[in-house]
């Protein structure tokens, strides 16, 4: 472990401090090297008062970090904006600060880095092909959260004052990356204590074309929370989806893996939570929008 963490450190050099005291800071690291996997790129954002005192912090991971914080990096020039909503769940006294670290998506790998590799193996030979062409390669996710939950999780423990434990370490993202951030929850539930599935694209596929697949994507799903999620144990996950454009597709989905949770014993309101948007899209205005929302509920204070 102590070569992973030497070897990162060496790969990604000096972080750079890019924002204003009063509202975070930023640290951007560049040309991350992951066994495996294409090259990473990380932006870490650091809560107001990080810099002056001793404080330990718990972290969220999110996915898209390019999408998080600064329209110049975003990809249709507009973005989640997590450091304000992060403010503004801590000014709502239910939350903590927290360190935030967002993942850049690897181009045009993002798809086969955020599709659960586990649930591409278990589905049935219709809609794997479909999977495989939408990848164009290797399904990579195992291999993604393995270098999150490990080397990159060890090297941001070590870098920063952060609070280790599954009970303050979540896993957030969107679409794909909500499809990446359910499963890091229930395969390393050692590691994510929190998960926000947002807008998670259930139908694994363009949903048009696997509309007569539908039943498939429904049992894969189902088959594989069952085999996977276990008893709630403390843990919580927010999931949502809007009701307009790619979100339109999700809600049979969605009852699906709600009815699997709720079989499972989990409390929906204390375990998870499961929420429509009206009018809501598939897009990041829409998830900023209601982003200190699913703080306040996913990140509360014990």
């Amino acid at each position: 472990m102590f070569r992973l963490f030497a070897a990162l450190l060496a790969l990604i050099g000096f972080a750079v401090p890019l924002a204003a005291e009063d509202t975070g800071r930023l640290v951007e690291l560049e040309n991350v090297s992951a066994t495996g996997l294409p090259e990473q790129r990380i932006t870490i954002w650091l809560p107001p008062g990080y810099d002056k005192g001793s404080k330990r912090y718990p972290v969220l991971y999110m996915h898209d970090g390019h999408n998080l914080f600064d329209v110049k990096n975003s990809n249709f020039n507009k973005i989640w904006a997590a450091d304000k909503a992060m403010l503004a769940a801590v000014k709502s006294g239910k939350v903590e600060p927290h360190i935030i670290v967002g993942i850049w998506a690897p181009g045009p790998d993002r798809y086969r880095q955020y599709l659960p590799r586990s649930a591409y193996d278990a589905a049935p030979p219709a809609l794997k092909a479909q999977m495989d062409a939408a990848a164009g390669g290797e399904i990579i996710s195992a291999r993604y959260l393995d270098w999150i939950a490990g080397p990159l999780k060890f090297w941001i423990d070590n870098r920063f004052r952060t609070r280790t434990g599954r009970d303050d370490t979540a896993i957030v993202g969107s679409s794909m990356g909500g499809l990446m951030s359910c499963y890091a929850f229930v395969e390393k539930p050692e590691v994510f204590g929190k998960a926000g599935c947002v807008s998670s694209h259930w139908p694994a596929v363009d949903p048009r074309v696997v509309e007569g697949e539908s039943d498939a994507v429904k049992a894969l799903w189902d088959g594989w929370f069952a085999a996977r999620l276990g008893k709630p144990d403390g843990r919580r996950v927010w999931m949502d989806h809007g009701t307009a454009t790619l979100d339109q597709y999700y809600a049979p989905y969605q009852q699906v893996v709600d009815a699997r949770f709720a079989a499972a014993g989990w409390q929906k309101g204390r375990d998870w939570e499961s929420k429509a948007y009206q009018g809501a899209e598939h897009e990041e205005n829409a998830w900023a929008a209601r982003l200190p929302e699913i703080f306040i509920w996913l990140l509360a204070k014990e």
